[in-house]
């Protein structure tokens, strides 16, 4: 018996039988349910949400078996840009229905696993963590003697995450293959651009998926506990973060330190046009 437990459990997490929680009934209906009130335009395939459960009658047992062996092809996402604030525009991926139900299915079995051990720095895409705690938190820090901050921008963070990088760190939690190959090929499954050529993506993480804000914060996170180890209070929220120090030279030498690791460790760049 515990050696079973052993082999099948580490650290609380299951090892094997991942894949069997994430197609489970009740989590792909809580999954359906998710992406139904989210609503959204439809993916390549131009299926609409309003169309997907009769699609689902009639073909999920034969997709839950293809994902099972392996044999599921995941659609690219559809590009689409959606305007900033300043004027640009920033391009967004939008994955098909039964994507968003599958990826979303995927974040409720893993989101609990990592989420459990994120650095409480980090604010973004995180259940019951608000942005205005993190507001809180750096109006605090201020009254605290921390007078000076760096503001950081990763640049171009989503588009070229390192595909090899991240799939190490949610291979650190997570040994079911079959979950990581499911992962995988979401990282890979490409873009369809507006002139319907199809464009590879060897690097990055799209947004507009359920999976990417939490594929965002396995990668981020041990920015996070790096900073953490300079002693200096920050708060993260997706890829722009906030260093605080009580001097002007030990912000800009935690700057110095982070834009280091960032593209050392992490393969990332600083996009210094946002960071001051």
């Amino acid at each position: 018996m515990s050696n079973h437990a052993t082999q099948s459990e580490e650290n609380g997490v299951p090892q094997n039988g991942l894949l069997e929680q994430v197609l489970s009934e009740s989590n792909l209906n809580a999954a359906w349910k998710r992406v139904r009130s989210n609503k959204g335009a439809p993916g390549v395939d131009g299926m609409s949400v309003e169309d997907f459960p009769a699609f689902a009658r009639e073909h999920m047992p034969r997709l839950k078996d293809q994902i099972r062996e392996g044999r599921y092809a995941p659609a690219a996402v559809r590009r689409v840009w959606i305007p900033k604030p300043n004027g640009e525009e920033r391009p967004l991926g939008v994955p098909t229905v039964l994507d968003r139900v599958i990826q979303q299915a995927l974040a409720q079995v893993l989101g609990p696993v990592f989420d459990a051990d994120f650095s409480d720095r980090s604010y973004g895409f995180r259940t019951g963590r608000r942005a205005i705690a993190a507001v809180e938190r750096v109006s605090q820090c201020s009254k605290d003697g921390y007078g000076w901050g760096v503001e950081c921008d990763l640049k171009s963070f989503f588009d070229v995450v390192n595909h090899d990088l991240l799939m190490h760190r949610v291979g650190l939690k997570v040994r079911d293959k079959r979950v990581l190959r499911l992962i995988g090929k979401y990282l890979r499954a490409g873009v369809r651009l507006e002139d319907g050529t199809t464009e590879k993506t060897p690097k990055g993480v799209p947004q507009g998926g359920p999976l990417s804000p939490l594929l965002a914060n396995i990668m981020l996170d041990p920015l996070d506990r790096m900073i953490e180890g300079t002693g200096l209070p920050s708060v993260r929220y997706a890829d722009d973060f906030l260093v605080m120090a009580r001097s002007k030279a030990r912000a800009l030498e935690a700057l110095a330190e982070i834009r280091r690791y960032v593209e050392c460790k992490l393969k990332l760049l600083v996009n210094e046009d946002k960071t001051r």
